[in-house]
């Protein structure tokens, strides 16, 4: 997906919860305001939104003099999504239909996104996602394709996610116990997306293969992905791309074999796939 008009506003408000999450002052807001306005001002409409936040997150890191400017949201996230974990896994294991409930549980984690055009509810996503058909249904298509696949590689999105991803593979390894599966993270610190700090702070490493795409992006570019995470994008019987950021950047790769799992929470998404913001998505490619 390219960047569309509605996307610079989209940014421009990101930029503000970031003042606002960082506790920046008078000085310290203009100054990131007015790089992030500056820079929108020639933005390339060929390139996808993720991309051309990238570089406008760094400069805002810069500037505020922060590494991880969601450290302490990403801390509460995951907290967030820790309290939910029993009850999820005990959700899948009593349902008749334990694949659905852990496409479910997964994508109900994609709530956790601290760049949305809204802000997230993860009590309430929980409390009715099992009740709440996929607007685009591609979960039967994944299920059989799953039965022949000997890999997988499952691109992660948001941290406190992550750990709703990591009840999906465990359940995901009994059903399919032939799968070698691989959980790719973001190369650096973005937005609140799921790092290899995060993955392994989780154990993610004793439940599968970890690895670091080398993206500095939300969202897997495959150019900027290091040799290693290209050559296992490119091998991968099957993949699964977690969240807007993949889709955006994703989307024009045509690779097949590809299922994106996500809730649409914007209207350029919205529209690119044709179903109403809030919507739960499972496509596979």
């Amino acid at each position: 997906m390219t960047i569309q008009n509605e996307c610079i506003g989209c940014i421009v408000a990101q930029s503000k919860r970031v003042c606002d999450a960082i506790g920046a002052n008078e000085k310290l807001s203009h100054a990131i305001l007015s790089h992030v306005e500056n820079s929108l001002e020639n933005a390339d409409f060929t390139l996808s939104p993720p991309v051309i936040a990238a570089p406008l997150y760094e400069e805002m890191a810069r500037l505020s003099g922060k590494v991880d400017l969601y450290d302490i949201q990403k801390e509460h996230a995951t907290a967030q999504a820790h309290h939910y974990v029993p009850f999820l896994r005990k959700t899948i294991e009593q349902s008749d239909d334990p694949f659905m409930a852990l496409l479910k549980t997964a994508v109900v984690g994609n709530v956790i996104d601290l760049a949305a055009e809204v802000t997230f509810d993860l009590h309430g996503a929980i409390t009715s996602v099992f009740d709440t058909p996929f607007a685009h249904d591609d979960t039967q298509r994944l299920r059989e394709r799953l039965k022949d696949a000997k890999t997988l590689l499952y691109i992660g999105d948001n941290t406190g996610e992550h750990l709703f991803d990591a009840l999906a593979i465990e359940q995901l390894k009994l059903l399919y116990p032939q799968l070698e599966i691989c959980y790719m993270v973001r190369g650096n610190f973005i937005i609140n997306d799921v790092t290899m700090k995060e993955a392994k702070e989780a154990n993610m490493d004793r439940l599968c293969t970890l690895i670091d795409s080398g993206v500095n992006t939300p969202g897997f570019v495959y150019e900027r992905a290091t040799p290693e995470a290209q050559k296992l994008y490119d091998t991968a019987d099957l993949i699964i791309a977690k969240g807007m950021g993949n889709y955006e950047c994703m989307t024009p790769i045509k690779r097949s074999n590809t299922c994106f799992l996500l809730k649409v929470k914007c209207s350029v998404v919205s529209h690119s796939l044709g179903h109403e913001i809030g919507s739960i998505i499972c496509k596979l490619d």
